[in-house]
């Protein structure tokens, strides 16, 4: 633990969403059990306890590769507690409560903001020093993670309002 008295790591990545609004992408973020169906590589995302969506719940996240893999073929997971969510703003909190990529004491905050041309999606994150880690590494895994999920959810909205304009 050689990163015990060092200060935690934080950080934000943004991405934006180009034509749907912040209404139409929040119920894609709020399905907390749902995360697999927009984070890349993440290949299961189950329910372990309570009702998604409701503060306590808890989901079971597996199958992500991170950038110190280096090629491995280790089966990343996570369990992820909800903290809190707030409709109204379009924003939830989750913790990381066990797992086996030395994520300690992570929380991260993710915020739909509305903008003119669509919205764009914000993820706070902090989290204690991660060994085998950089900075650089958290920073580029979060965002570069965040930037395939902005598009997934942008192309299945687009794909389901011209299949709705088709009908």
């Amino acid at each position: 633990m050689a990163h015990q008295n060092q200060p935690k790591w934080k950080g934000k990545a943004n991405a934006k969403v180009e034509g749907p609004k912040a209404e139409q992408v929040w119920p894609l973020l709020e399905d907390f059990f749902g995360l697999n169906k927009w984070f890349p590589t993440l290949s299961t995302c189950l329910p372990v306890e309570g009702i998604s969506g409701q503060p306590g719940c808890v989901r079971y996240c597996a199958g992500f590769k991170t950038p110190v893999n280096n090629g491995e073929e280790i089966v990343n997971w996570t369990k992820q507690k909800l903290l809190s969510i707030d409709k109204a703003e379009l924003t939830f909190s989750y913790s990381i409560i066990d797992g086996n990529v030395g994520f300690n004491s992570y929380v991260t905050t993710i915020k739909v903001v509305p903008n003119e041309d669509g919205c764009n999606i914000e993820w706070l994150y902090e989290v204690e020093p991660v060994e085998g880690w950089t900075q650089e590494d958290l920073k580029t895994f979060i965002s570069s993670g965040l930037l395939v999920m902005a598009k997934r959810m942008e192309e299945a909205l687009q794909s389901s309002a011209q299949t709705s304009a088709s009908s």
